[in-house]
């Protein structure tokens, strides 16, 4: 539209110099792009609410309102006050506790948002956002209303993003377990208020469309019909004012955006059936469906009210690991001998700070422990059942449970640098994205809706043009029966339900297509050390050479390796006890072994290579090919004459790997052993196992070419592991299961991490997993074959509005329903191996 002739000068369109937004004057915030075209000239504007209302007067002829307007707006009311709100968020301080800042100025956060009644919701905010210039992704987790969003800060401030959210009809806000619990509990009060009056006022229609009914058969007087109907009316207004609001809002956002979500098919319905009975109301003529309008109301709020409450039970196992840190820390300040106690924000705590814990208290920070002796309870990061003893020196992790005595720890990592952190991250990430099967159904229930809108217009036509009454009640019924909520809810539901019943066990899944994968894996392929075995030496046999005897030389070789942190010198303390004596002038050979002083001779404890180069004796081969069988660990003692005893160490396979392997043979898995280790030693791990396919010292590259031979050959590959050498394996995997104690490039690459340590809840993930993709496949199913059934005998005239109201909300509980079948608790740690294997795959032990 053509602009009026100009009569006084506007502001200067943008050039670079101005610095204020054209509409309310407020200064122009960094790196602001919004612009509106007013006369032919671009403007600037400081928020999309200001570049919305200018483009909106230009568009509309009234220009001249920039022309002759005095001042600017008092107030600058123009502004969207939760813009001005936002740009709190903006700050880094205030960003601390919830962004995480990853490579360059891209940002990363975790947001709760309000206002999600359906799965077209989400799809509209994912939309929605992922046209903004500078956000790079965003997934949104119907079941938890969580949203994780990955932005360039540079491009786009914080602050934006959540005003075009709030400029949708919608509300954004950092997540935090207090506001979330908030939100769900508003959301709860709110949608039980709204049931309540669609109840206590449909129970009066009802009463009245009783008497309606059976005055039609026995003949009522026209004044009571009448008076009935304004009644019914009357009673109806609020319940579709106030109880019908929700419906009507979402539908009219996805008008405004131009797109069709599911509650739009409900809006219509509404509309129609309310429509239809004013007109017969206020005409005195025609049928009245007052009766269907509140029932359906009620129905489909019952059904929501229903459906919140599932899925707040399916997400209460993943939102308890959120809520674990404590609000407050006791900080320790001042003299170690006497320090000063202050109670601070648990998110304000730094590294080195000191901190006390009483018992009672759960952990605020991931540390060290300087003072005390205490059990502390790490079940939901762990899934270990058993309060872990705690003294100086041990490690504690932020989110457990102190039980006995008080403990004093140093802070080596708070806030978003704890392990329970970046376990939270792990699993929002998981949540979030959308495997395959869930953007399948997504696209079906969009595409549905497209099919019904039309359809229902054209059998409402069809009816019309016969002569029927029954045009407006089957209208109404095609509209409320379909059910593409289902379709949507069928995924996400049951993956949600499932991580959080995993995350109890000790089994965190941290990749949306995790489970899926591991349901469909064909081929199994395990690491040794650390995974089948427990990953730490144990001393099996002491042979002296010498005259001296064995437990004068171990107390010897545990004296030279005092002070060493390796594997062989922690298995010597284990067995040698307190009467060890004293070592010094300690000189450590890298890969050899070391020499240490005590008393006035030198002794020497290492491989025989090491030995013989230092004594220049070495042993007979048949004995030393007798010590090292079966690729055992061999450390040879000696003195600077001869050697003294030798040294065999065993890594122990864990109790329960022998049940697990003949589990996954059960379920018809190919498993498959490849390690770096001694030929031999694997040998030995496979034949205990009862594994055929096994391979010894490959390098890293070699276990990758064998996934990719597989993979090359049609299998679905699943890779257990834990050492930084498995980390290439496991990335080039279908799937990948990291031990929790492995090593961090191990666990980052993973798509499951067994925080437990225990074969037998790996195990129960793979039987959860098959159980998963099961219960998907039923919802999927499910849905489908009720809206083909559904919408053609709505059609028909066979499915009245009220019933259709009650079906749509069945199949939407159905849905829901079954997938809490997936929440569950954790059974009882069961060390036997027939108990573990009869638990999870239900198949007899090998045989011995």
């Amino acid at each position: 539209m053509s602009a009026p002739t100009p009569t006084a000068p506007l502001a200067p369109a943008i050039d670079g110099a101005s610095r204020e937004c054209f509409h309310c004057g407020l200064p122009l915030p960094e790196r602001s792009h919004f612009t509106a075209t007013v006369d032919g000239e671009p403007r600037p504007m400081c928020c999309p609410g200001c570049a919305a209302v200018a483009q909106a007067i230009s568009d509309l002829g009234l220009g001249d309102y920039y022309r002759l307007r005095t001042a600017r707006p008092a107030g600058a009311p123009a502004v969207p006050e939760f813009l001005r709100e936002a740009r709190v968020y903006d700050h880094p301080a205030v960003q601390q506790s919830f962004v995480r800042r990853l490579d360059g100025e891209v940002r990363e956060a975790a947001l709760i948002l309000e206002g999600i009644v359906c799965a077209a919701c989400v799809w509209l905010n994912e939309r929605h956002l992922r046209q903004l210039p500078g956000v790079l992704a965003v997934d949104i987790n119907y079941t938890t209303r969580r949203a994780r969003l990955r932005w360039d800060d540079a491009r786009i401030p914080l602050s934006r993003i959540l005003a075009a959210v709030q400029a949708i009809g919608y509300r954004a806000y950092p997540y935090d377990p207090a506001r979330a619990q908030e939100v769900l509990e508003r959301e709860r009060k709110s949608q039980l208020r709204r049931l309540g009056v669609a109840g206590v006022l449909g129970m009066q229609v009802m009463t009245l469309a009783v008497a309606l009914y059976a005055g039609a058969d026995g003949g009522i007087e026209a004044e009571y019909k009448t008076f009935f109907q304004w009644l019914s009316l009357a009673l109806t207004l609020p319940v579709l004012t106030y109880s019908a609001q929700p419906f009507f809002r979402a539908a009219w956002r996805d008008l405004r955006a131009r797109q069709t979500g599911m509650d739009l098919p409900v809006a219509l319905g509404l509309t129609l059936a309310f429509g239809g009975s004013l007109w017969a109301t206020l005409h005195g003529a025609g049928e009245v469906y007052y009766d269907s309008v509140v029932m359906f109301v009620f129905l489909l709020l019952g059904g929501r009210y229903l459906e919140l409450m599932a899925r707040r039970r399916a997400s209460a196992a993943a939102e308890g690991l959120v809520n674990r840190l404590p609000a407050l820390a006791t900080r320790l300040t001042g003299d170690a001998r006497a320090p000063r106690e202050e109670r601070v924000a648990a998110s304000a705590l730094a590294a080195d700070d000191r901190v006390l814990i009483r018992p009672g208290e759960q952990i605020p920070a991931d540390g060290t422990v300087t003072d005390g002796r205490s059990s502390v309870d790490e079940a939901l990061m762990t899934g270990e059942g058993r309060p872990l003893p705690k003294a100086t020196g041990d490690r504690v992790i932020a989110g457990s449970l102190n039980i006995e005595s008080p403990l004093q720890m140093r802070v080596t990592g708070a806030g978003q640098d704890t392990q329970l952190a970046a376990m939270v991250r792990l699993l929002e990430r998981a949540l979030t994205e959308k495997p395959a099967l869930a953007r399948a159904a997504d696209r079906a229930a969009h595409a549905f809706i497209a099919v019904v809108l039309p359809s229902t217009a054209l059998v409402a036509a069809y009816w019309w043009q016969t002569g029927s009454e029954l045009w407006l009640p089957i209208a109404v019924a095609m509209l409320v029966v379909t059910c593409p909520c289902a379709l949507s809810l069928a995924t996400p539901t049951a993956l949600t339900a499932a991580a959080g019943n995993l995350a109890r066990r000790g089994v965190l899944v941290t990749r949306a297509n995790a489970l899926e994968h591991l349901a469909r894996a064909t081929h199994v392929i395990f690491d040794k050390t650390g995974t089948l075995t427990e990953g730490r030496l144990r001393l099996t046999h002491t042979e002296t050479l010498d005259a001296l005897d064995a437990a004068h030389c171990l107390r010897l070789a545990a004296a030279v390796e005092g002070a060493s942190e390796h594997p062989i010198a922690r298995a010597l303390r284990d067995v040698a006890g307190g009467d060890v004596p004293a070592a010094h002038a300690i000189v450590n050979t890298p890969g050899l072994g070391l020499s240490g002083r005590i008393t006035d001779r030198t002794y020497y404890l290492g491989s025989p290579a090491f030995i013989a180069a230092a004594t220049g004796r070495t042993i007979s081969g048949d004995r030393l090919e007798r010590l090292g069988r079966d690729g055992q660990g061999l450390a040879v003692l000696a003195d600077g004459r001869a050697p003294l005893a030798a040294f065999t160490f065993d890594d122990p396979l864990r109790a329960d790997a022998p049940a697990l392997v003949a589990g996954l043979r059960g379920l018809g898995k190919s498993v498959l052993l490849l390690s770096g280790d001694h030929p031999a030693a694997v040998r030995r791990v496979a034949a205990a196992c009862g594994i055929v396919a096994y391979r010894g010292e490959l390098k890293p590259a070699d276990k990758l070419a064998r996934v990719q031979q597989l993979q090359r050959d049609g299998a679905v590959v699943a890779m257990v592991g834990d050492g930084v050498n498995d980390a290439a394996a496991l990335a080039a995997a279908h799937v990948s299961i990291a031990m929790g104690r492995g090593a961090a490039v191990t666990a980052a690459a993973a798509d499951l991490i067994l925080l437990s340590d225990k074969l037998a809840d790996l195990g129960a993930a793979w039987h959860t997993a098959r159980k998963t993709l099961r219960i998907i496949r039923q919802n999927i199913a499910r849905a489908a074959v009720y809206n083909a059934v559904a919408l053609p005998a709505a059609a028909l005239g066979y499915v009245a509005p009220w019933l259709a109201a009650l079906g749509m909300s069945a199949s939407s509980l159905m849905v829901v329903a079954n997938a809490l079948r997936l929440v569950g608790r954790r059974p009882p740690w069961r060390a036997e191996v027939r108990e573990t294997q009869e638990r999870f795959f239900r198949r007899p032990p090998p045989a011995a």
